[in-house]
């Protein structure tokens, strides 16, 4: 196989298909490349999808036509111990108002969807399509080798949108061969079968309403934590774990995730749910100090590729990310091609897109977040004072009552020890 096109785009995940769809709506001749059967057949699981202007922009109709599952109205954050809960619960009627602030979405039907709305622009689509190298003008992208009938797609500039383990960007010299573990998580996730009405009498929703919880103290010591979305009769479960922390452990994704499922506050959320998908994935969590080179000669990098990834320990957001940089990637190509310069140089403005764009601006917000999510306290020892205090507060045995604070600098003394619950609370201010 032997074609040429004015762009290819690898990778129809969300920041893929959005920049093949900008192009082709531009009127660029552009490739698609995924190498599954159909966009999206690699990402099984359930998430948050968060507003996307310039994704409304491109459709305003968007949050009535994309395959949506549920809004979100309720956002908990719960921390966990062996038998014990603690939850922190906010729900307001803002969000369960058009247009609303966020939705759960299934990533295969999403993607997919995606992925034909870009070829309903003029996108050539082509799957089973795995990349396997650059072809190279000297230090010049200008195309790829595909494993499929040993073939060659050739074009003046290429978008990489393959992933955090990016093969493009690699080949390209934009990132090390070598990734930092401790800048990088796994994501393990499970869809779990619900029938509508047990999803909505168990987390108080009514309607298309839905619930977003985080969990904090559920992975053994292991830094990362817990999610749990309703979807309209599904719900995604699964844990975020660090890959230098969790190598250190000596524990398994898939341990973890079970001893996650049978915790008794989980246990009652999914009973009799059925196991219906289960996979893994990578996730860039370095942030804005982590991100490799965006551009080179004939080629621009966007969405996990990039690192556009944030986790806070209240929000993870990479979806919304990828598809802004996906789409401001198409636009800086569109403009670079008119003036005939696909140099490392006229590519440059992506980042400068970029940086006047929420998504660098966020990263760089939210720099220092990754030092903060590095304290270990934070996935067993802080969940454990904040559910023992909470016991000590509600249990009633005829011992007499001492004042919230004093329960409170006990707790916290035995559990974790003052000097070091100063500095966890300085890394924490300077970090977020």
């Amino acid at each position: 196989m032997r074609r040429s096109f004015e762009a290819v785009v690898v990778g129809a995940g969300p920041a893929g298909a959005a920049a093949a769809l900008g192009l082709a709506r531009s009127g660029v001749d552009v490739a698609l490349l995924e190498r599954g059967a159909f966009a999206g057949e690699k990402n099984m699981f359930g998430g948050l999808l968060h507003r996307m202007p310039a994704l409304e922009a491109v459709f305003p109709d968007f949050w009535d036509r994309a395959p949506l599952e549920r809004h979100v109205v309720r956002k908990s954050l719960c921390f966990l111990t062996g038998e014990a809960g603690f939850t922190v619960q906010f729900e307001t009627g803002a969000f369960d108002r058009p247009p609303y602030n966020g939705y759960t979405v299934l990533r295969p039907v999403y993607d997919a969807w995606l992925a034909e709305e870009a070829r309903r622009a003029g996108a050539a689509c082509l799957t089973r399509c795995t990349v396997d190298d650059l072809i190279l003008e000297g230090d010049a992208v200008r195309g790829v080798r595909v494993l499929r009938d040993g073939g060659e797609i050739r074009a003046p500039v290429v978008i990489a949108a393959d992933g955090v383990l990016s093969l493009t960007a690699l080949k390209a010299g934009l990132r090390q061969p070598r990734l930092d573990p401790d800048g990088m998580a796994v994501g393990v996730k499970a869809l779990i079968d619900l029938p509508r009405p047990a999803i909505e009498d168990r987390f108080g929703l009514v309607r298309d309403q839905g619930a977003s919880m985080e969990f904090v103290g559920c992975t053994a010591g292991v830094r990362g934590g817990g999610f749990l979305y309703t979807n309209r009769d599904s719900v995604s479960v699964g844990l975020v774990l660090h890959i230098g922390s969790l190598r250190d452990s000596g524990r398994t994704p898939y341990d973890l995730l079970n001893a996650f499922l049978e915790h008794p506050m989980m246990a009652k959320l999914l009973r009799g749910g059925r196991l219906l998908e289960y996979s893994a994935h990578v996730i860039p969590e370095g942030g804005y100090d982590a991100m490799p080179r965006l551009c080179g000669d004939g080629i621009l990098v966007a969405g996990d590729a990039a690192g556009l990834c944030y986790a806070t320990g209240l929000n993870l957001e990479g979806i919304n990310l990828a598809v802004h940089s996906g789409l401001l990637a198409a636009e800086t190509v569109a403009e670079a091609r008119q003036s005939g310069d696909l140099s490392a140089r006229a590519l440059g403005r992506y980042r400068e897109k970029l940086e006047g764009s929420f998504v660098l601006q966020d990263l760089k917000l939210f720099r220092r977040a990754p030092r903060m999510l590095h304290i270990d306290r934070l996935y067993g020892a802080y969940p454990e004072v904040i559910c023992e205090l909470m016991e000590r507060v509600y249990r009633i045995d005829g011992s007499p009552k001492r004042r919230l604070g004093r329960l409170l600098a006990g707790t916290t003394r035995e559990k974790v020890g003052l000097r070091a619950l100063l500095a966890d609370a300085l890394t924490a201010w300077r970090s977020v």
